[in-house]
């Protein structure tokens, strides 16, 4: 029977305060220093985009395409691209590596999991790319139609673990229903889940949550220094753009709950240089909306009035309300550890909603889509209040911390 294996490495006995001093090191790094020997004799198939990089700089393509006895023949590049600057769910073609010569098959085009003929020849996939810790990122898409692959073509999967970008003890939101699976909801979990990529790809694999419950010969390689409750800038490790539209920390941390506006005719802040942490449409009374948000005592962030202007970026190739000007929130993440991100992006829905009953409007299948579930449109829709909406996934996440916790693998 196949199953998860994951490489321990010996640490030396440290104080918690030089521990907490030390930088993470992650899967990549942890397999350059101490296990090649997991792809000597190999070849070698890599999954991964402008992320995976060890902190010296150098791509993990580059790092293995160098190493004796390590056979690199293929790259697989996911949603934006293997350079990271494709826009929001922009296709993105196959081609051939300029540095190297090795063949990129999209996995973000015609093709989301790897063919039969993308893997002939190839005896391992690596996958070593950074997520952000959210359901309808669709980089832990990529990951799991890569790891239904490598279960049905008999071939090795190892994850080199990074960090959730997002502290990896943070669980909000509801749960997807099977109904609304997609490419942006893989799987039966929240909208914020907590798990790094290896800890998410162990729990899929062994709890038999693939497609047919097929399991992988699945290893991961973990990282060593890394604690759950470390946001990404307290790892020591250098800021990586996971995609475009997440240029900096604010932006993720804001980002699990103000990806719901993308799915109503309010902007989101695409076509800025503050994606997700500007949202505002052009009926919108900036004072209005501010004084109601402040009612509702959401802990953790503040906002300030915005104007904002919407144009085409390279990653934000057609912006919703380009060149019309737009008056909403800047919002600010004053305590992190206490915001519940999701919650506080349904109160914003529910705000606009509330102010502009005749001039919002949800498109339901996305909203639906991100929300991974019905209920919460639909509770909006009944006149709930944000609370009692977020009342209405509690069971929900309680069930998915029990099945959570056996597949943990940092403290």
């Amino acid at each position: 029977m196949k199953y998860t294996i994951v490489v321990m490495f010996t640490l030396l006995a440290i104080t918690s305060l030089s521990f907490a001093r030390e930088r993470v090191k992650t899967g990549d790094e942890v397999l350059v220093d101490k296990y090649l020997n997991l792809i000597k004799g190999k070849t070698v198939g890599i999954i991964t985009n402008q992320s995976g990089r060890l902190q010296n700089g150098k791509s993990i393509i580059d790092v293995l395409v160098k190493e004796p006895g390590v056979k690199v023949v293929a790259l697989f590049s996911p949603e934006h691209g293997i350079r990271g600057k494709a826009s929001a769910g922009e296709g993105v073609s196959g081609s051939v590596d300029r540095k190297t010569g090795l063949p990129i098959y999209s996995l973000y085009g015609k093709s989301k999991k790897p063919t039969a003929r993308m893997l002939k020849g190839i005896d391992v996939l690596l996958y070593d790319i950074q997520d952000v810790g959210t359901r309808f990122y669709t980089f832990i898409s990529t990951l799991d139609y890569c790891l239904q692959a490598a279960a049905e073509h008999h071939i090795e999967f190892i994850v080199l673990d990074r960090p959730d970008m997002l502290r990896s003890n943070l669980i909000d939101g509801p749960m997807l229903v099977d109904s609304l699976r997609s490419f942006i909801g893989i799987q039966p979990i929240p909208s914020v889940y907590g798990m790094t990529p290896g800890e998410f790809a162990t729990m899929i694999n062994d709890a038999g949550m693939l497609k047919d419950g097929v399991k992988a010969d699945l290893k991961v390689v973990k990282m060593e220094h890394y604690r759950r409750s470390m946001w990404y800038d307290q790892t020591g490790l250098k800021w990586i753009t996971p995609s475009p539209n997440l240029p900096d920390m604010n932006a993720v941390e804001v980002y699990p709950g103000n990806v719901l506006i993308e799915a109503t005719n309010v902007s989101e802040g695409r076509g800025t240089k503050h994606p997700f942490e500007v949202i505002g449409a052009p009926y919108i009374n900036s004072s209005k909306l501010i004084s109601l948000l402040n009612e509702q005592h959401i802990a953790g962030v503040a906002f300030r009035p915005a104007t904002f202007t919407p144009r085409p970026y390279p990653w934000a190739l057609k912006p919703k309300y380009q060149g019309e000007v737009c008056h909403g929130i800047r919002i600010t993440v004053t305590e992190r550890n206490v915001l519940k991100p999701v919650e506080m992006g349904v109160t914003i829905v529910w705000a606009i909603r509330k102010l502009y009953p005749g001039r919002f409007k949800f498109i339901p299948s996305y909203f639906d889509l991100l929300a991974g579930t019905t209920e919460v449109r639909t509770m909006l829709e009944e006149g709930k209040t944000p609370s009692e909406v977020s009342a209405s996934w509690k069971a929900g996440l309680e069930g998915f911390e029990k099945l959570r916790e056996k597949y943990l693998l940092y403290r």
